[in-house]
């Protein structure tokens, strides 16, 4: 399994979000914004993806790190440095 497909299968079952894969064939990061995680916590959030990914956590990515965001959250955390 490959970036592009993790993307792929997030981007299929969360609808508009927007997402971003990196990872080197077994170890992945994640950045996926999405309204639908508006008045969720982050481990709902981070449960709303390893749904999308379903089978393929257990069988084919041996590490996923996640970060989160609602819409607006991202336009705050791109205005700050880390």
């Amino acid at each position: 399994m490959d970036a592009e497909q993790i993307k792929a299968m997030i981007e299929a079952g969360m609808a508009g979000a927007e997402v971003q894969v990196q990872g080197d064939g077994s170890h992945f990061q994640a950045l996926v914004v999405s309204d639908s995680f508006a008045d969720k916590s982050i481990v709902q959030q981070h449960q709303m993806v390893y749904q999308t990914l379903g089978d393929a956590m257990r069988e084919a990515i041996h590490a996923l790190s996640l970060r989160t965001l609602t819409p607006e959250g991202w336009k705050e955390a791109k205005k700050r440095p880390f």
